[in-house]
C-alpha cells in the first residue's frame, strides 16, 4: 500500500496530473473547433505544463536552499529534463507561429517565476495579479496555441470560447486560493483575502452563469455539449460550495484539477 502511495504522490507533485488537465483542455479545443488529431501541438503541452509547473514550484525554494534534495525530488528533476527534451522535440514540429506565441508564454511563466529587477519580487507575488496570470495563461496555452497550429480561421466563437476558458480556469484558481488562505502570505492580495471566503465563492458561482449560456452564442450550436458543461459547472459549484482551509491537499491538486479531464472524457463518452 506504501508503494502506490509514493506512486500516486510522485503522480502528484512531479505536475503529471495537471499536465494532464492541460492535455485534455487542448483535446477539447480540437474537438470544439473540429481540428483533426493534432498530435505534436497536445504532446507539446502536456511535457510543457510539467516543465514548467514543475520550475514554478521547486526553482525559487531551491535557489534559496529552502528545500533539501530528497530522493524524490531528484527523481522529479530527472524526470522534467526528460520532459524538457521532449517539449523540444515537439517544439520543432509546430507551425512558426506557434513556437512564436509558445515562446512568449513561456517568458510570462520565466517572468511569473523570477526577479528579473534588483530588489523586486516576481510576478508571482505581485499584489492581486497572479489568478490572472495563471488565466490567462491557460487560455494562450490550451486555445490559442492549438488553434494557430491549425491554422483555423479566427472567429467569433474563439473569443466567445477564450472567455468561457479564462471563466473556468479563474473559477478553479479561486477554489485553489480558498484551499491556500492560511499559507498564502497576505500581500498576495489573493481574491479570498481581499473580499472573504464567503464572497469569493458567490463571485465563483455568478461566474458559472455566463461560462454556461456563453455555449448558446456558438454558431454551431451542440445540445451534447450543454448537458456536458452543465454537469461540469454542478461539479465545480459542489468543489467550491465545499472548499475550506480545512480540506486535504488532494482536494485540488488532484480532485479539482480532475474537473478539465472528466470534461473531456464525458464530451468523448457523449
Amino acid at each position: 500500500m506504501k508503494i502506490f502511495k509514493e506512486l500516486f504522490n510522485f503522480y502528484i507533485n512531479s505536475s503529471i496530473h495537471v499536465g494532464l488537465s492541460c492535455y485534455a483542455l487542448v483535446r477539447m479545443t480540437q474537438h470544439m473547433f473540429h481540428i483533426s488529431s493534432d498530435e505534436p501541438i497536445a504532446n507539446f503541452v502536456f511535457f510543457g505544463t510539467i516543465v514548467g509547473y514543475n520550475f514554478v514550484k521547486y526553482d525559487a525554494l531551491a535557489r534559496a536552499k529552502k528545500l533539501m534534495m530528497r530522493k524524490e525530488l531528484k527523481i522529479i528533476a530527472v524526470f522534467s529534463f526528460f520532459a524538457l527534451l521532449l517539449v523540444g522535440f515537439y517544439f520543432f514540429q509546430l507551425q512558426r507561429i506557434t513556437q512564436i506565441v509558445a515562446i512568449a508564454f513561456l517568458s510570462i511563466t520565466l517572468l511569473y517565476t523570477l526577479p528579473f529587477f534588483p530588489n523586486k519580487k516576481n510576478a508571482r507575488n505581485w499584489a492581486g495579479v497572479k489568478i490572472y496570470i495563471v488565466a490567462l495563461c491557460w487560455v494562450g496555452v490550451t486555445l490559442a496555441l492549438p488553434i494557430l497550429n491549425a491554422d483555423v480561421s479566427i472567429t467569433l466563437d474563439f473569443y466567445l470560447k477564450c472567455i468561457q476558458r479564462f471563466i473556468l480556469i479563474f473559477v478553479l484558481v479561486l477554489i485553489f486560493e480558498i484551499i491556500d488562505l492560511a499559507n498564502d502570505d497576505p500581500h498576495l492580495q489573493t481574491v479570498p483575502q481581499q473580499i472573504g471566503v464567503k464572497r469569493t465563492k458567490i463571485l465563483g458561482l455568478l461566474l458559472l452563469i455566463p461560462f454556461y449560456f456563453l455555449e448558446f452564442l456558438k454558431s454551431n450550436f451542440d445540445e451534447n455539449q450543454l448537458i456536458v458543461n452543465f454537469i461540469v459547472v454542478v461539479m465545480i459549484a459542489l468543489f467550491l460550495l465545499f472548499a475550506n482551509e480545512k480540506r486535504s491537499k488532494y482536494y485540488t491538486s488532484f480532485w479539482v484539477e480532475s474537473i478539465p479531464i472528466l470534461w473531456w472524457l464525458m464530451v468523448l463518452l457523449f
